[in-house]
């Protein structure tokens, strides 16, 4: 059931600046390491995007590399200040948006475990109490007494989308989980998000996968270049979708055969 806005996005612009060196020549190159960057680039990301999610919709973000999904989803979650615009977010939000944030490399995944669950509000009794089966669903029952700078990705991803499973959010911002895992545990990550939704939890989800934007979304937006260029029924965006990139992998494929 639909009951009014999680997230309302209004107008939202991001900008950030590069620092270029001039250098041309030896002499130069030796004189810019000791002196401020002569030039700013300004480069535009997100372009005076609007759109709304509704209480617990299982709203997609899609669009190539690129194309500003991973800032936008950075700005609603707060690591991110747009440089115009804003965000209106209503209930608690939990972002599952950057692989090993959080995360301390010299602490085991037993010690991350209870430093996160700490970070997501849980006591030290609570996470007691839900500690094995957040172990059981990461598939990590042998690892966790291992440093987790020591983790592979996929076992990194696991213990920390774990971990998001329990917290007690509103919404949650998920990031390309499902890209990074086993099959079992690709399928266990499916099971719950059919779970969220019958919970009515309201989930953002990026994603290059368009079986999943199918299989699981209300509705989607498409970003090209910072800009929304459609918004929609999964099906119809997830074509959309596909009708961008299919063409761009063949010219680039096209470019790499003739170089």
């Amino acid at each position: 059931m639909m009951g009014g806005p999680a997230i309302v996005v209004s107008d939202v612009s991001k900008d950030f600046l590069l620092p270029h060196l001039r250098r041309t020549t030896l002499k130069s190159r030796f004189v810019s390491l000791f002196r401020a960057p002569q030039t700013l680039e300004v480069q535009h990301v997100l372009h005076e995007v609007s759109f709304q999610v509704e209480k617990g919709e299982f709203f997609g973000i899609v669009g190539r590399n690129g194309s500003g999904k991973s800032t936008l989803m950075k700005i609603m979650a707060s690591i991110y200040a747009p440089s115009s615009g804003g965000v209106s977010v209503f209930g608690r939000l939990v972002p599952f948006i950057e692989l090993g944030v959080g995360f301390h490399p010299e602490l085991s995944g037993r010690e991350n475990v209870y430093l996160n669950g700490a970070l997501f509000g849980f006591s030290v009794k609570e996470i007691d109490a839900m500690y094995d089966d957040i172990v059981s669903f990461a598939e990590l029952e042998d690892s966790m007494d291992q440093l987790f700078k020591y983790y592979s990705s996929g076992m990194q991803v696991r213990i920390a989308f774990s971990l998001a499973t329990r917290a007690q959010a509103d919404i949650l911002l998920i990031d390309e989980v499902l890209a990074v895992g086993d099959a079992a545990f690709k399928s266990k990550c499916r099971d719950y998000f059919h779970e969220l939704k019958r919970r009515g939890t309201t989930i953002v989800f990026v994603t290059h996968d368009m079986a999943s934007v199918r299989e699981f979304c209300d509705r989607v937006i498409l970003l090209e270049g910072g800009r929304i260029t459609a918004e929609g029924g999964a099906a119809e965006v997830a074509q959309k979708y596909l009708e961008t990139v299919i063409p761009a992998k063949r010219a680039a494929q096209a470019q790499a055969k003739g170089s």
